[in-house]
C-alpha cells in the first residue's frame, strides 16, 4: 500500500488532479458576488426599515402634539367672540349702580347684549330650539306635562319652558316644552 492510499480516517486524501479544485474557485466567484449583493439590498432594506418607522415614530409625536394643540386652543376663536360681550356686560353693570339709573335703558342694554350673546354663539354653530306652536318632536323636545288648550292642536307644543340647543345639527339640549292635549273636554253630566 503507498503513501497516498493509506486507509488512516486522519489523513485527507492527496488530490490527483488540478482540476477538480479549480471548478469550485470558479463556481464560487459568481455565488460570492451574488451573496455581496444580497448582503447590500438587505442592508439597505434595513437602513429603509431604521428610516420608515423613525418616521412613522415622529409622525406619532407630531400628531400626538398637533391633537393636544388643538384640543387646547379650540375655543379660543369662540371665546374671542365672547370677549365683547363681557365687555357689554360689564359697562352695563357700571350702569346700573350710577345714580338715577334708568330701568328701561338697561333692560335695553342687556336686551342688546343677550342677542350680542346670540350671535356670536350662533356665528359658531349653536342655533336655538324654540318650539312654540309646532308639533311635538320627541328627538328635539322634552315634554314635562300635557295642559289642554283651545287655541293650540293636540301634540302641539303649547309653551317653551326651556330653549333647547343644536350644535352644527347635534342636539347638546333638548327643548322642555308643555304639550298641547287639545281642546278641554266638556264633564259628562252624572244623573
Amino acid at each position: 500500500m503507498s503513501r497516498s492510499e493509506s486507509t488512516d480516517p486522519n489523513t485527507p486524501p492527496t488530490p490527483t488532479s488540478a482540476a477538480p479544485e479549480a471548478a469550485p474557485e470558479s463556481a464560487s466567484a459568481p455565488q460570492a458576488s451574488e451573496l455581496a449583493a444580497a448582503k447590500k439590498e438587505a442592508a439597505d432594506n434595513y437602513d429603509r426599515y431604521v428610516r420608515t418607522v423613525a418616521d412613522l415614530d415622529n409622525f406619532r409625536r407630531r400628531t400626538v402634539k398637533e391633537k393636544e394643540e388643538l384640543r387646547l386652543f379650540a375655543a379660543s376663536r369662540v371665546l374671542e367672540d365672547l370677549l365683547p360681550v363681557m365687555d357689554n356686560l360689564a359697562l352695563g353693570l357700571a350702569a346700573t349702580k350710577q345714580p338715577k339709573a334708568d330701568l328701561t335703558t338697561l333692560a335695553g342694554g342687556v336686551e342688546m347684549v343677550l342677542q350680542q350673546l346670540k350671535g356670536a354663539l350662533a356665528n359658531h354653530g349653536l342655533k336655538e330650539i324654540n318650539p312654540a306652536n309646532q308639533p311635538f318632536d320627541p328627538h328635539l323636545h322634552e315634554a314635562i306635562s300635557h295642559q289642554p288648550s283651545a287655541d293650540v292642536k293636540e301634540e302641539h307644543v303649547l309653551t317653551v319652558v326651556r330653549t333647547g340647543f343644536t350644535l352644527n345639527g347635534r342636539l347638546l339640549r333638548p327643548a322642555s316644552v308643555v304639550v298641547s292635549s287639545g281642546a278641554p273636554k266638556a264633564e259628562e253630566k252624572k244623573d
